[in-house]
């Protein structure tokens, strides 16, 4: 959580184009953070709910009136929806994806020919040109026949080519690989290696310039690339050394799949997502020409994360679509089902559950379908929201899928084969159990956003008062610093004592939503003033208190999607007065959450955790695994590699033509 400063030679710097460590694999932990902190998009230059909200402010305004689409790009895209729902429910045959493990060559051929590889590319290179709003509907709609179609569709389009060439791509490169991409053209996005995955730091593959200025070679092996056993086009993370003249760093390439010296060494298989297409790639001695080079020499992680803002939106999409799947089998298994002479959904115990699982559904699709249409206005800075969405909609979609299964009994945990063998409906419950799990850890896992969150959350006050805290500023910083913090929090402390939500009339014109919107802002000061004071107890040591942070995270997130709903059940009031009874029953299911946040911020057993957690890993408690036969001890826990060519047969996957 603290500022970083450039340390000379070798050291990250905080515009994110410096170079790595001097040996990649061999990082300090401050060196790790210096990479991590010059990444990040440092400046705010448009406005955002979310950052407002952990500052205090409920600036509602930015989200009422609840955004509208735009009519013509709404036309559009319902005529594709309709072709795309079409296709998937006569063509796509989501339970032989499954149990082959494989989405066949003619379903790729059809999403190509409906057009669904270039929903987010633009129409002047042959795409469909669908909002953030409208291609995560149809991620959605394909998910919910096929999550591995989703998965397939989203790693394309949200982090694979298209995305990164539409944000930072020459006019050539758009022109020379997006229309191939939006034609059908399958793409992927490698950065993940055997042993980095979060901690980019300790990122080991290399892209050595040639001597000659044409291009470079890349050297490496990147692991859990999804499409990479498909994809004919890739974006390619690796570490361009610093030398003199020559500031080097983590870049972004597309890369041709059959260039010479890739190999696709095996596919992966998983607990879910069963039909991904997932990839161990080698490259010995690529060579990668200079003009596919993305954005320059060492913004790699700048485009990626960037990338990713608007890139995330897609999981919960996923998210989203499974959570109305299971609210639809939940609600006719609950009313048919009869248990002691009810129908099982008369029974509170069960009653509570469909009311999570309606609630919850009505909170995240409304918190994405904000997030997407503050997305397609340019007008805003959306990171910390998308980032929220994400983190909610992946943990909340979790928790209705487990609710999903108690309500189903014995056969939510049997498969949809075996139920189908006896003659009943092969609903697949325990598949979207399985199939949601990996939203948890995908692009970036529920403890990383909590994290990253958290630094966006407190950056307003690291630009004051980072210095105060950083252990390598000298007294002079310190005092300049402390100059800056004192004029800031004169100003920003009054603001958190009185708030409208402290009026009985409060936001009156939400009628009976009203109240949870005061709640809202009164929280919001409240969030605003635990942050402050946790900097001030903790200062520097505030980034190892990752429990407290998460917290803050989780409360920020139920009050913005207690805000989100309360705008749109009341923009919606006329056309859907029962939107306002999701709305109340949402808010006041959330508020119990924060509510528990809150108490959890200050009474909570994480330092006695973590004490346990250092004599667990000192073997003190080795006791407790006797009197079991443990996993097998042969093998290394994480693979290593050596350059050098493969020794594996290609296992690529090559689509035939379409006939």
């Amino acid at each position: 959580m603290t500022t970083t400063k450039d340390d000379g030679p070798g050291a990250g710097t905080t515009d994110g184009t410096g170079p790595l460590p001097a040996e990649a694999g061999q990082v300090s932990e401050k060196e790790a953070r210096q990479v991590a902190e010059g990444a990040r998009e440092s400046q705010w230059r448009q406005p955002s709910f979310g950052k407002e909200l952990f500052l205090g402010r409920l600036r509602l305004d930015l989200i009422d009136p609840w955004p509208q689409p735009d009519p013509q790009q709404t036309v559009k895209a319902q005529e594709f929806l309709g072709r795309l729902g079409t296709y998937l429910r006569s063509e796509v045959d989501g339970a032989a994806i499954e149990r082959d493990a494989r989405i066949p060559d003619e379903v790729f051929h059809g999403l190509a020919a409906l057009g669904a590889f270039g929903m987010k590319i633009g129409e002047s290179y042959g795409g469909l040109g669908l909002s953030n709003l409208d291609y995560c509907r149809a991620l959605m709609l394909a998910g919910s026949v096929s999550p591995a179609i989703g998965a397939l569709l989203s790693a394309h389009q949200s982090i694979g080519v298209p995305q990164p060439l539409k944000m930072f791509g020459t006019d050539a490169q758009k022109q020379r690989f997006l229309p191939r991409l939006a034609a059908g053209e399958v793409s992927a996005f490698l950065l993940t290696e055997s042993d980095v995955g979060s901690d980019p730091a300790r990122l080991g593959a290399t892209a050595e310039p040639a001597e000659d200025g044409t291009g470079y070679r890349l050297n490496g092996v990147k692991l859990w690339a999804t499409n990479g056993t498909v994809a004919s086009l890739l974006v390619v993370m690796a570490r361009v050394p610093g030398t003199e003249g020559r500031r080097g760093g983590i870049t972004a390439f597309v890369v041709e799949a059959d260039s010479p010296g890739i190999t696709v060494e095996r596919r992966n298989a998983f607990m879910g997502l069963r039909g991904l297409e997932n990839s161990v790639t080698r490259f010995h001695d690529v060579f990668v020409p200079s003009e596919n080079v993305i954005g320059g020499e060492g913004k790699g992680l700048k485009i990626a994360l960037s990338t990713l803002n608007t890139g995330r939106l897609s999981l919960p999409a996923m998210c989203v679509g499974a959570s109305k799947w299971a609210l639809n089998v939940a609600r006719e298994w609950a009313a048919e089902r009869v248990q002691w002479g009810l129908p099982v959904g008369r029974h509170e115990a069960i009653a509570k559950k469909l009311a999570f699982i309606a609630a919850s559904t009505y909170g995240m699709e409304t918190m994405l379908d904000l997030s997407c249409m503050l997305a397609d206005d340019a007008r805003n800075d959306i990171r910390i929201e998308a980032a929220l969405v994400k983190l909610y909609a992946s943990e909340l979609a979790w928790q209705v899928g487990d609710e999903l299964i108690q309500i189903r009994g014995g056969r939510g945990y049997e498969t949809a084969d075996s139920l189908a063998a006896r003659g009943e409906r092969p609903i697949q419950a325990e598949q979207i159990l399985r199939d949601l799990r990996i939203n948890r850890i995908f692009e970036g896992s529920t403890e990383i956003m909590h994290l990253l969150i958290a630094r966006e959350a407190v950056d307003a006050h690291l630009s004051v008062a980072g210095d105060i805290i950083d252990p390598d500023v000298g007294l002079g910083g310190k005092a300049r610093a402390g100059v800056k913090a004192g004029a800031f929090y004169a100003r920003w402390l009054p603001t958190l004592a009185l708030g409208e939500g402290q009026k009985p009339t409060g936001y009156a014109e939400f009628g009976p939503l009203a109240g949870h919107l005061r709640y809202v802002e009164r929280s919001s000061r409240k969030l605003a003033r635990s942050t402050f004071y946790a900097m001030s107890r903790w200062q520097g040591k505030l980034e190892r208190r990752q429990a407290f942070l998460g917290r803050i995270v989780d409360i920020g997130a139920e009050l913005f999607a207690i805000s989100a709903v309360c705008v749109r059940a009341r923009a919606e009031r006329e056309t859907r007065p029962e939107g306002l009874e999701l709305a109340d029953l949402f808010c006041r299911q959330a508020r119990q959450r924060a509510e528990a946040l809150f108490a959890d911020l200050w009474d909570n057993t994480d330092s006695v955790d973590v004490k346990a957690a250092q004599a667990i890993l000192a073997g003190r408690y080795t006791f407790l695994e006797e009197g079991v036969v443990p996993p097998p001890a042969d093998g290394t826990r994480v693979a290593g590699w050596e350059p050098g060519p493969s020794t594996a047969e290609d296992t690529r996957r090559r689509l035939p033509p379409p006939t």
